[in-house]
């Protein structure tokens, strides 16, 4: 018989095998038997912990998080043999005269044959799984990672509890009882080095060739980003393979899909090509995070050109500069570097001979025409898509390590390095400080530079001490347990009983009588007071609103206090989530991120502790300490350069009034329109106010 006429029977026969080699493979089953759905297990793991059987949770949680995992694993083995065996196979059949639809959808029976095999039905929605693809149920509420933590303290393996703890963290970093936890543990068992069950190793290896990057250990740098670079690239046919699996219509009733099979096709195609598409943004993108490392690929030429330059390896320095070039070809920086470094490479070969690193070209390449091919289509197929900036070149590089060409030779030590740094993204405000004060009797005490950072001010006298006396009253009237903060009386600490109250429900008591009207407004005025300052001393072209106002007092728990080494209030951003592992504040959900200023007015001194505290990223390093007292302001903006936190409460009573402004009018707090109202109806009423004149009449 012919070459060019075998017969199909011939050609399927090794494919028919392919289902049978992904059993063959283990992708089918885990130890000890068949692969189980995770959710049940995750299902069971819950049940046995709320009946008391921590042993048997732990099992079956464990059990869980690895059938995640190998779940996974199984379908990935599937899909890299369907790339390798059956794509080959529809080239063969095609050559050998078989046209038509027949040999695609011949493979892609096959491809499907062999994922039935690695597949199973989710059981219970209802548990807190459905929203949790396989890929990352780590940063769920219920999470399996949270409840392992919960269940090892139970059965004191306070190693693997603390492990199970930072997990959880690194992918909730606003979770601040876990993060005090975590505090307590290393306090105790000393300097301990936790491990993230979940993290990605490409991005711990990034982070460990910046960190000896920093410090000047090139060598070391080197090894751990060029092992980056290759996860990296692992990771990225990983995430494109996973991109294959089922779909949502979304813009389609099931039942009523009416379209044909080219049309199917398109719709199911396009999404798989955005989730492919899409893969840059996922691997630069840290567990439980939304926001990725901005520039994050390119970066690791970036450092490297700069590496390979130190130990004396031009030609690899060169090559990495040309990679990063590829992405950012009107990088001045770079194109400096890499002129000088064929400069040094000149007499000894022809520079031109190095090229750009081949994968950094291909990844290039295919994500220009992933680009093409979805604007094409959503063009054609009647959608709008917009193409984000994936390579976004204000992520850079922040160090003096930029080498000019324009030396002509090289001292004996080495060419002196350029001050330039990459340029910042610029702020969507112009930041200033030190405007008017507006009230004479309000003390100036220090400024951002004098408290070691930016847009801070530290202001006196902003209340007197008879205020702060009927501000404290009110507060012992009006005051609940757990008040803003989800009813929760102890928060962030075991160690001491929160109560609060809002500006609403304090001019409510007073308009029933439960309180002074005069004390209740108090609260009101002062707060508008606050406002009116902040705004003037940073002197904000726009209005600053109300975000949320609250007064809060935080007290010590007796019999709690020996041996404290936990904070009141641990270290975070009022408008981002504190990421201290990666020197990040990300600003996403479920941080307040509309929040641009805050304050805090204190009212009494008389307790031990409570010190107010701001650090820099890492949550450590202390850059300010501030002890309150009655009329003391504190205000700053929100961001993540004003990491902040209290110390611990050790006797008596703190008390505050916390204050949150956004410039978005969006977000401007409701209770507060609420309370504008009331005291409006109270004016007209004739009423009247506190005695304090919020007018500032008296201005500077």
């Amino acid at each position: 018989m012919a070459t060019g006429s075998r017969p199909w029977g011939a050609l399927l026969l090794p494919l028919l095998l392919l289902p049978a080699a992904c059993r063959a493979g283990g992708g089918c089953a885990g130890e000890g038997g068949p692969l189980e759905p995770f959710d049940a297990l995750y299902a069971s793991g819950v049940e046995a912990y709320y009946g008391g059987d921590f042993a048997g949770a732990a099992r079956c949680l464990e059990r869980a998080l690895r059938s995640r995992r190998e779940l996974r694993a199984a379908r990935l083995r599937c899909r890299r043999r369907c790339r390798a065996q059956v794509l080959p196979w529809v080239s063969d059949v095609m050559s050998h005269g078989q046209k038509g639809s027949l040999p695609y959808a011949g493979g892609s029976l096959l491809c499907a044959g062999c994922l039935v095999l690695v597949s199973f039905p989710t059981i219970s929605p209802s548990i807190g799984v459905k929203e949790c693809s396989i890929n990352g149920c780590v940063h769920c509420p219920t999470s399996p990672t949270h409840l392992v933590f919960l269940i090892l303290l139970q059965l004191n393996k306070l190693e693997e509890a603390a492990n199970a703890a930072h997990t959880f963290f690194m992918a909730n970093p606003e979770h601040m009882e876990i993060q005090q936890d975590i505090e307590n543990y290393k306090t105790m068992a000393g300097k301990v080095d936790l491990i993230d069950r979940e993290a990605r190793q490409h991005m711990e290896d990034y982070s460990a060739g910046v960190r000896h990057y920093d410090k000047e250990e090139y060598e070391l740098a080197i090894d751990f980003l060029e092992r980056a670079l290759k996860g990296y690239y692992s990771e990225d046919e990983d995430c494109q393979l996973m991109c294959e699996g089922p779909q949502r219509f979304e813009e389609h009733e099931y039942l009523e899909y009416k379209a044909g099979l080219y049309e199917a096709i398109a719709d199911h195609y396009m999404q798989v090509l955005a989730c492919k598409h899409d893969c840059v943004r996922e691997l630069a993108t840290r567990s439980g995070r939304i926001s990725p490392i901005e520039n994050f690929l390119p970066l690791h030429y970036d450092y490297l050109q700069f590496a390979y330059y130190r130990v004396g390896d031009y030609v690899k320095a060169l090559e990495c500069a040309k990679s990063y070039l590829l992405f950012h070809p009107d990088d001045e920086d770079v194109l400096e570097n890499a002129g000088y470094y064929e400069g040094l490479l000149e007499g000894t070969m022809d520079p031109d001979t190095v090229k750009p690193r081949k994968e950094a070209k291909m990844l290039l390449r295919r994500h220009k025409l992933e680009s093409h091919l979805l604007q094409v289509a959503a063009a054609g197929l009647g959608y709008t898509y917009t193409e984000p900036n994936y390579w976004n070149r204000y992520g850079a590089r922040q160090d003096e390590h930029s080498v000019p060409s324009s030396l002509s030779s090289e001292p004996d030590d080495g060419p002196r390095l350029s001050l330039a740094k990459k340029p910042m993204p610029k702020p969507d405000r112009e930041l200033k400080e030190g405007g008017p004060l507006l009230y004479s009797d309000v003390k100036f005490v220090y400024n951002s530079q004098q408290l070691n950072g930016t847009q801070r001010v530290l202001l006196d006298n902003v209340i007197s001490e008879e205020q702060c006396r009927e501000l404290h009253r009110v507060a012992n009237g009006i005051m609940l347990a757990g008040d803003g903060y989800r009813g929760k009386t102890s928060p962030h600490t075991p160690n001491e009983r929160f109560e609060g109250a809002t500006v609403l429900k304090a001019l409510k008591y007073g308009y029933e009588g439960r309180v002074p009207l005069k004390s209740a407004r108090l609260f009101y005025d002062i707060s508008e007071k606050a406002r009116r300052i902040v705004e003037s001393y940073f002197m904000l072209n726009s209005t600053l609103y109300f975000s949320y106002t609250h007064l809060v007092c935080r007290t010590a728990l007796s019999g709690q206090q020996e041996r404290r080494n936990d904070l009141s209030h641990p270290i975070h951003a009022d408008n981002c989530l504190l990421d201290p592992e990666a020197n990040e504040c990300w600003k996403e959900p479920p941080a307040y991120t509309f929040r641009d200023y805050s304050a805090l007015l204190y009212m009494n001194a008389d307790f031990e502790g409570g010190e107010f505290i701001f650090t820099e990223m890492d949550a450590k390093t202390v850059t300010a300490s501030i002890k309150p007292k009655c009329g003391r302001m504190i205000s700053f903006s929100s961001g993540g350069e004003n990491p902040h936190g209290v110390k611990a409460v050790t006797k008596g009573q703190r008390c505050a009034v916390a204050l949150w402004f956004t410039l978005d009018p969006l977000y401007r707090e409701l209770e507060r329109i609420q309370a504008d109202e009331v005291i409006a109806m109270l004016d007209q009423e004739h009423l009247g106010p506190s005695e304090m004149n919020i007018n500032p009449k008296d201005e500077l």
